[in-house]
């Protein structure tokens, strides 16, 4: 039963950690990348769906993503669902092939998209403390009902705080990395 639970909290709190990362390489850094673009919902025959569904994205260079929406009737579609997006982006259309020049950030953009980085990042931890303080009231319930020892309880909270520090270490590097990313120029 403990080691459900530990495995359910290690679990989780790599969830949360995954859950940052992805979160934050949806942020624009100044350079192009394809992931950029992959939350962008275009409206395919009525429904939404992701860009990376109805289009190819590349990188031309470190400044130029292209779009090459699959079917031509499209082109319109996914141009207008990029200009229309949080991005801040204005696409060029030449013939199938969309291009996106991806503007460098100024160094106001990059201090502010700094605070929204370590926004995100206490959010995961506050994530990752819930996720062990509901691991703690399981381990508490087991003791309560007699299943486990007290001495159990104790090695099981230490267990559960070592993955605590483990998964707010991982979100401290990815948060480091991040950072610097958006202040390199």
């Amino acid at each position: 039963m403990i080691n459900d639970i530990l495995k359910d909290g290690e679990a989780r709190m790599g969830k949360s950690v995954d859950a940052l990362e992805s979160e934050l390489g949806k942020m624009r850094t100044g350079r192009a990348h394809p992931s950029l673009l992959e939350h962008i919902k275009v409206d395919y025959y009525g429904s939404e769906t992701a860009l990376s569904q109805v289009a190819n994205i590349n990188t031309e260079d470190a400044r130029m993503l292209t779009v090459t929406p699959w079917e031509q009737s499209m082109v319109q579609a996914v141009e207008k669902a990029i200009i229309n997006s949080d991005l801040g982006l204005n696409p060029n259309t030449a013939g199938t092939v969309i291009r996106v020049p991806v503007p460098p950030m100024t160094e106001e953009r990059r201090r502010d998209m700094v605070k929204v980085v370590k926004s995100e990042a206490e959010n995961a931890r506050v994530a990752v403390r819930n996720i062990r303080r509901d691991a703690n009231s399981d381990l508490k319930e087991l003791e309560k009902e007699k299943e486990i020892s007290k001495d159990d309880l104790r090695k099981s909270e230490e267990s559960v705080q070592k993955l605590t520090d483990a998964a707010i270490a991982n979100i401290d590097s990815v948060l480091q990395k991040k950072e610097a990313e958006l202040m390199e120029v």
